[in-house]
C-alpha cells in the first residue's frame, strides 16, 4: 500500500485522483496541494482526503508519504521533482517532464542519484486501444514500422498558464506534441534514436506569444518517420488519432470521436459531455469511461505495480527526457526553418547498426525482383518487374 502526496488540484490532478480511486484500490492519497487553500479544501472534501496544505515542500516530505505525484503547471515540475528526489521519495511527473531538455535531464540524473522510482505520466501511450495496436506491432502484424503520425487537437486549453509561454514553455507543440511524439517513438521502436526534425509552428489564431498550431516531422536513425499535427484552433471537440503504416500493415486509431458513442439532441443532455466538447446539443461525442479511455486506469496500474515489484515502468523520466530534446529541436527548426538535429547528451538506445539498410528484396525469379503484385478492375492480375541486373522497370499481367 503506497501513501501518496497529490501536488496539484487542478484539471490532471482530478483526473489522476479519479483514477487512483479505482483502479488498485489498496493505495491511498492522504495529503493535496493547491495554490489556493480553499481549493485545496474543496478538493479535499469532495475525494475524501484527510490532509491538505498549500506548502509544495511540506506536502513531499510528509512523513507518512512515500510517493509524489506531480499535477502542476509545467515550470514547476522541476522543483517538485527535485524536492521529491532530495527527501528520497518516488516520484511520478504529468507530462511534459520539464520546459527544455536541459532541466529534463537534471531531473533524470537527480531521480537516479537518490535512487528513487520514477515514472514519466505519458497517459496516451496506455490507452487500451493503443496498449493494443503496440502488443501487436512488436508481435510484428505490421513489419517494420515506416511511419507513425499522431493527431490532437482542440479549441485550447482549460487554465491561463498553458497561454502564457513563461509558464508552460511553448504553445500546442509542448502542450499537445509532447503526446504525440511518444506515441509515435513507442510505434517506431524506443531503442531507434530520433536523429532530427523539421517543424512548422504559427499562431493562427489566438493572441498570444506561443504557437497554436504545429505540424513536425522527427527522423528516426533507422529510417522510419514520425509525425505530429497539434493545434488549440480546431473546432469541434478534442480530435485525438492516430496512423502507422508498416511494411505488412496498418493501424488506424480513433480514441475520441467517431468511437461508436454518437448522441444527438435538440435541447442538450444538461451537463458535461466529455473533455473539450463544445456544447451539449446537435450531434454529441460522449465518452462512456473517460479515464479509462485517456489511458490513465493502465498508466497507474503499470506505475504502482512497477514500483511493487521493483522495475521500470513502461514510461520513466528517461522517455521524457528524450521528449523534451524532440521538442527542443522542433521549436528551433521553426526558427530556422530547416530540418534540425536532436541533441542528446544521454542516449541509451541502439547504436545506429540499422541506419541506412536497404529495403529486403522479393525474388519473383531468377531475373527479377517483385516490386508490386495487384489485381486489376478487370481481373487480371498485374505484377511490377525489377531487373536485378539493369534495374530496368517492367510488368507482365496474367
Amino acid at each position: 500500500m503506497h501513501k501518496i502526496a497529490m501536488i496539484g488540484t487542478g484539471l490532471i490532478g482530478r483526473f489522476y485522483t479519479m483514477s487512483l480511486k479505482h483502479f488498485r484500490g489498496k493505495d491511498e492519497i492522504v495529503i493535496a496541494c493547491a495554490r489556493e487553500e480553499s481549493e485545496a479544501v474543496k478538493f479535499t472534501e469532495e475525494f475524501g482526503i484527510p490532509r491538505y496544505t498549500t506548502d509544495m515542500a511540506k506536502a513531499i516530505q510528509d512523513p507518512e508519504v512515500d510517493t509524489v505525484i506531480v499535477a502542476l503547471p509545467n515550470y514547476l515540475h522541476k522543483k517538485a521533482v527535485l524536492l521529491a528526489a532530495e527527501a528520497g521519495k518516488a516520484v511520478l511527473c504529468t507530462k511534459p517532464l520539464a520546459t527544455s531538455a536541459e532541466d529534463a535531464l537534471e531531473m533524470l540524473e537527480a531521480v537516479e542519484k537518490a535512487g528513487v522510482f520514477h515514472g514519466y505520466l505519458e497517459d496516451l501511450v496506455y490507452t487500451p486501444k493503443t496498449l493494443k495496436a503496440l502488443e501487436s506491432t512488436k508481435n510484428g502484424a505490421l513489419g517494420k514500422v515506416l511511419w507513425a503520425r499522431s493527431r490532437e487537437t482542440h479549441g485550447g486549453p482549460h487554465s491561463d498558464w498553458f497561454w502564457n509561454k513563461e509558464f508552460s514553455g511553448g504553445g500546442a507543440i509542448m502542450d499537445m506534441g509532447c503526446h504525440c511524439i511518444e506515441i509515435a517513438r513507442s510505434f517506431i521502436g524506443k531503442r531507434n534514436r530520433p536523429i532530427e526534425v523539421t517543424c512548422w509552428a504559427d499562431t493562427q489564431v489566438h493572441p498570444i506569444d506561443a504557437e497554436d498550431h504545429a505540424v513536425g516531422l522527427v527522423k528516426y536513425d533507422n529510417g522510419s518517420i514520425g509525425q505530429f499535427e497539434v493545434s488549440w484552433t480546431f473546432r469541434g471537440g478534442m480530435d485525438l488519432r492516430d496512423e502507422v503504416s508498416g511494411t505488412e500493415g496498418t493501424v488506424w486509431l480513433n480514441h475520441w470521436m467517431r468511437t461508436g458513442f454518437e448522441m444527438f439532441s435538440s435541447v442538450g443532455q444538461g451537463g458535461y459531455v466529455a473533455e473539450k466538447a463544445e456544447g451539449d446539443t446537435g450531434w454529441m461525442f460522449p465518452v462512456g469511461d473517460e479515464i479509462g479511455a485517456l489511458g490513465y486506469v493502465e498508466m497507474f496500474l503499470d506505475m504502482f505495480n512497477s514500483m511493487d515489484a521493483g522495475k521500470a515502468p513502461m514510461e520513466t523520466f528517461y522517455d521524457g527526457y528524450i521528449v523534451n530534446a524532440v521538442v527542443d529541436a522542433c521549436y528551433k527548426s521553426t526558427q530556422t526553418k530547416q530540418w534540425e538535429p536532436v541533441e542528446l547528451k544521454d542516449w541509451r538506445g541502439a547504436d545506429g547498426s540499422e541506419k541506412g539498410k536497404a529495403p529486403a528484396l522479393k525474388d519473383f525469379d531468377a531475373e527479377h525482383y517483385l516490386i508490386k503484385e495487384e489485381l486489376m478492375p478487370s481481373g487480371a492480375t498485374k505484377l511490377i518487374l525489377k531487373n536485378k541486373k539493369t534495374g530496368a522497370i517492367s510488368q507482365i499481367i496474367k
